[in-house]
This record gives structure tokens, sequence and C-alpha cells, in this order.
């Protein structure tokens, strides 16, 4: 099971602080995970310049130029934030019974590992 997923909120733990123009210490959203790259493309973090060819659309308006996007970031170099403190922590996972409709079925729970609680 994945440690990190779409929507959740992590933080850049290496690379180059944010007074050289780096990303680590910020926060942000994850907005996809590419699962066979072990990378995450996190929002507002690793941004790079991309020349696009300039073009033209339908309707006659230019197209391309300069863009920003961001760029993936490896999974090791980002860490899930503990929704209480707001700080990174590390994430486990532990199995706990669920009953729904007479049902009793065992299912997966992230929690947070130093203060234990469910994310």
């Amino acid at each position: 099971m994945a440690k990190i997923k779409k929507g959740d909120l992590v933080q850049v733990i290496s690379g180059p602080t944010q007074a050289r123009g780096g990303s680590r210490g910020k926060q942000g959203k994850v907005i996809e995970v590419l699962v066979e790259k072990n990378r995450v493309i996190v929002e507002g973090v690793n941004y790079v310049t991309k020349h696009v060819r300039q073009g033209q659309s339908q309707r006659g308006t230019k197209t391309g130029g300069i863009e920003t996007h961001e760029a993936p970031i490896h999974i090791s170099n980002v860490a899930l934030v503990d929704p209480e403190t707001k700080k990174p922590t590390r994430v486990g996972h532990r199995n706990e019974q669920v009953t729904k409709n007479g049902v009793t079925k065992t299912v997966r729970v992230r929690y947070a590992k130093k203060s234990g609680k469910d994310l």
C-alpha cells in the first residue's frame, strides 16, 4: 500500500534550501503520483520553465512561449505532513476491523507514527 497518495499534504525534506532557490521546507498538495518512476508532482514545488513552440489556435490566438510547470520530485525527498502538528512525520499501517451493514471486514489504515493519530 502506498504511503503517499494524491491529495495528501507533503513537505520537501531534502534538496537546496529556499534561500538558494530550492524547495526544501515547502509544503504542498500532491497533484499526481508517478508510481512506476517513484516520483510525485507537488503543487507549488519544483517549478521549471519550458519553452513551448509558438502556434495558433482555431480562433487565431497565439499559443506557446515560456511556461512554468511543476516538475516531478522523487518520493524519498518528501514526507507526509501530520494534520495536527503541521510537521513532517513517518507513516505506518495497521489493520482494523470495520463493521458495516452487519458485515465485518479488515481494513488497512494509515497513521502518523510519532503522534499515533489516524491520517
